[in-house]
């Protein structure tokens, strides 16, 4: 039996859900530390962290109980010295500390370590993610017409620097009668987008994310507006979202997706 629209939908929306509160989802984030060239401290971890052009360097001793997992499993407690490669590093690295997951990054040239705590506050409190009810008219067509090269747009970000986030082109579609376009980047399996609208702010969070297919040879794809979705920053304040760039905020009301997080 063929998975109708609205199931799909349902099975994506429990699937969001169930990602973000996972032990170590974006909902336990508890700190995005930037690390200097000099070793110093990580509040709450043991050992001295600093950065380099590789990423984030570690001394600890076997007794501090940090072990390295991204190596092709979990290994045996740090004794000495240990790079941990960023995320944006094919072979990334990860740690652990206990229940605790230790996760390098690096943005623009900067190197951060992120920790994620299962008994973070935000993560027990998490009563789901409130919701529009899934309409099909929010589902459109949409024609991408891409840039001769990709252009990066400085746009603000949601620790409050600026930082730039590479587009690609632009969608026309029509929603509510209207005819509408929104710059977007490329993904890992289509077209992204960060977008605000009239309900943004108010009945939403100030803005969302939202993901296309692939276009085919004639830039067709769809754009399902049921299907956007909260950023990370919505559901810890130490995530790093990159704010709409101009032109992606709609004077048109999208009562469709994702609303806001559900706390007890």
């Amino acid at each position: 039996m063929t998975e109708t629209a609205a199931e799909a939908w349902m099975h994506w929306s429990d699937g969001r859900a169930a990602a973000v509160s996972a032990p170590h989802g974006q909902l336990a984030l508890t700190g995005t530390h930037w690390l200097e060239p000099e070793p110093g401290e990580v509040p709450g971890l043991p050992g001295l962290w600093w950065s380099d052009a590789e990423g984030v360097r570690l001394r600890a001793v076997a007794a501090d109980g940090i072990a390295l997992d991204g190596r092709g499993g979990p290994a045996g407690p740090v004794e000495g010295e240990v790079l941990l490669r960023p995320d944006t590093d094919p072979a990334a690295d990860a740690a652990t500390l206990g229940e605790l997951r230790l996760i390098p990054i690096e943005r623009e040239g900067e190197i951060a370590l992120r920790v994620f705590d299962p008994d973070a506050p935000a993560r027990q409190a998490f009563a789901g993610i409130a919701a529009y009810p899934y309409a099909p008219e929010w589902a459109v067509p949409a024609v991408f017409t891409p840039f001769e090269a990709d252009r990066p747009l400085v746009v603000p970000n949601a620790d409050g620097r600026e930082r730039p986030l590479n587009v690609t082109g632009r969608i026309a579609f029509t929603v509510a009668g209207e005819p509408h376009t929104l710059t977007v980047s490329r993904s890992a399996t289509g077209l992204s987008g960060v977008i605000a609208d009239a309900t943004s702010g108010k009945d939403t969070y100030r803005f969302r994310f939202i993901n296309l297919p692939l276009p085919d040879a004639d830039g067709r794809t769809v754009l399902d507006l049921n299907r956007a979705y909260l950023p990370p920053c919505a559901f810890a304040d130490h995530f790093i979202c990159p704010f709409p760039p101009p032109g992606n905020r709609l004077a048109v009301a999208v009562e469709a997706g994702e609303k806001h997080v559900l706390t007890r």
